[in-house]
């Protein structure tokens, strides 16, 4: 078993560019096999930007759910005033919508409210902003979406499960779980198989990515445990201003690419205070990020903390200013890792250890 423990470990890239020229090597899964699967990080296709949907406002609701920290400054829209059910099997994805919408309308600060002891299942679903004022998605209950491949519409995207797109100043929090029920992915065909002649099989193998937040910034996510992403259990694509704090994400250590948090073309990203125990990076970091901060994060068994790949398809990537300190990584493949495609022909690296 290994067991590294990183204490007041800086690790500091400063204008880390890479130019590539030529195809390079595949990343490996978690076990070592003669066989070699494709990572997600270097194949997985860019994810276009969803549409403006028009916006179609419920009525306001009769009233905020009892909560005494409410305290009357901020209006508080409880989904089941909007017909969410919660028992886990009934379709809550346009009552979610509506009280969205809703929300994103007030001009003051507002809050979703989603109350514990329902299970609400949602589809594919983008949640569009900007929004008039600060929104908070308080998660008290669960949230869940539709159980494997086979119970996916045929029409919604099976690449991103949950998508924040163009949200300023929102807080995604609360004392609840992301459950991503993860396993009939995980169980395609076309996944890393650890079998006998770890088979691996051709056909479709788009996964869902748990949570999304795309061309957003003053973000917080705090607080919630999240397990069984189908894929990456948080996905940050374009974002500014990301704090991270007190998450608790697990997934089995041999599911394929359930990455705690990826991270591409963001910046001012605090990762805080959390345990991510999956199958895959704890965080992985993409071209394009700078002034990354990750600190007291526990995290293991799994490929520890990666940044890259980079430089796919002769293309120039930079990434610096990244810190990690204070932190554990144990039970994993790596520690705290830089990963590249072949024929670098510059590498500029300042780092301190």
């Amino acid at each position: 078993m290994e067991y590294s423990c990183v204490s007041l470990l800086t690790f500091c890239m400063s204008l880390l560019c890479f130019l590539i020229s030529t195809q390079g090597r595949w990343h490996h899964h978690h076990h070592h096999t003669k066989h070699k699967h494709h990572s997600h990080h270097d194949t997985m296709p860019e994810i276009s930007a969803p549409p403006e949907p028009s916006i179609a406002l419920a009525p306001e609701p009769s009233g905020p759910p009892d909560d005494e920290n409410s305290g009357g400054s901020t209006e508080v829209f409880d989904v089941r005033k909007f017909g969410a059910i919660g028992d886990g099997v009934t379709d809550d994805t346009n009552a979610f919508k509506m009280a969205w919408d809703t929300a994103c309308q007030v001009n003051s600060s507002s809050t979703i409210y989603v109350p514990n002891g329902f299970s609400f299942m949602i589809q594919s679903t983008i949640f569009t902003g900007p929004c008039q004022g600060g929104l908070v998605f308080q998660i008290d209950g669960t949230l869940m979406p539709p159980d494997g491949p086979e119970e996916w519409p045929k029409n919604n995207s099976k690449r991103q499960w949950l998508v924040f797109y163009r949200v300023n100043q929102m807080s995604l929090q609360g004392g609840g779980a992301i459950d991503g029920r993860g396993q009939k992915w995980w169980d395609l065909p076309c996944k890393p198989h650890k079998g006998i002649n770890a088979t691996t099989l051709p056909g479709p193998c788009d996964s869902p990515v748990a949570i999304r937040f795309f061309m957003s910034s003053n973000l917080t996510v705090q607080g919630l445990k999240v397990k069984d992403s189908p894929q990456f259990h948080f996905r940050f694509d374009g974002c500014q201003n990301v704090h991270v704090e007190s998450l608790h994400i697990t997934a089995p250590a041999l599911s394929p690419n359930t990455d705690g948090i990826h991270i591409a073309n963001t910046n001012g990203v605090q990762i805080y205070n959390s345990v991510i125990s999956n199958g895959d990076d704890c965080v992985s970091i993409g071209s394009g990020c700078y002034d990354v901060d990750i600190r007291n994060l526990t995290c293991g068994p799994g490929h520890g903390i990666s940044i890259g790949s980079l430089g796919n398809h002769n293309s120039k990537a930079c990434v610096h200013n990244v810190t990690v300190r204070d932190s554990v990584i144990k039970v994993s493949d790596n520690g705290v890792r830089i990963k590249t495609w072949q024929d670098v022909r510059r590498l500029c690296v300042g780092h301190t250890l």
